[in-house]
């Protein structure tokens, strides 16, 4: 056998980088090993003839470009520059989300002030709008009891989950600042992003656990 040359390394190599980074969950390890492992292609190409192979260097550009859009995207979605200016002040309300996400999240939400009195849902008919309190108070009223919801809440997530009727009325008891989503526009959202879907699931999952630690005292799940 014939002892081995730099370019059978540099095949060796990128190859043994490329199978290792598919063994990888993470995104960004596997896509920075991906890229490794074209760079070396890319050398590779370059010297193994007497003449660069340019079809196959340009071919691997283009595939470590897309490569480094994707990775770059991913320090985006998980960096503090993807929260939007205008809700960075609620973010750690909804820490559990990468930022990217959260960016998702709010901008198909709209942040608005509610009087008191308020009506966000009504008992027998269908939920229109997803709400999340920010500050304040909503007093849920059902036929077998009443309670209170306090801030950092969804109201009307269960409706919204299943697409039952709302199973109680919630109407602030003071003035109140919320975030209110369009159901319809939310599902329209989540059919088109799965990892919006996600996000939105995330969110509703730990105030649902939330909501059914306190249910031993109230006796039911709120809106």
């Amino acid at each position: 056998m014939e002892d081995l040359i730099l370019t059978d390394y540099l095949v060796f190599a990128a190859a043994g980088i490329f199978v290792l980074g598919y063994l990888i969950i993470n995104q960004v390890v596997l896509r920075m090993m991906l890229l490794i492992g074209t760079a070396l292609y890319i050398w590779y190409y370059a010297i193994v003839d007497s003449t660069p192979l340019w079809p196959a260097i340009w071919a691997s550009v283009a595939t470590g470009t897309a490569n480094i859009v994707g990775l770059m995207g991913l320090f985006y979605r998980r960096s503090a520059w993807a929260i939007p200016k205008e809700f960075r002040d609620i973010y750690p309300l909804f820490n559990s989300l990468p930022p990217g996400d959260f960016r998702k999240l709010m901008r198909a939400t709209s942040r608005v002030a509610r009087p008191d009195g308020y009506k966000l849902t009504a008992a027998g008919t269908n939920v229109s709008t997803l709400y999340y309190i920010l500050e304040g108070e909503a007093h849920i009223e059902k036929p077998n009891g009443s309670f209170s919801v306090p801030q950092n809440n969804f109201v009307g997530e269960v409706a919204y989950l299943t697409g039952n009727a709302a199973s109680g009325t919630a109407i602030l008891s003071r003035e109140s600042s919320v975030l209110e989503w369009d159901v319809n526009v939310l599902k329209r959202h989540a059919a088109r992003d799965p990892r919006f879907r996600l996000a939105l699931y995330a969110l509703i999952s730990v105030d649902l656990a939330g909501k059914v630690s306190r249910s031993v005292s109230t006796g039911s799940l709120e809106d």
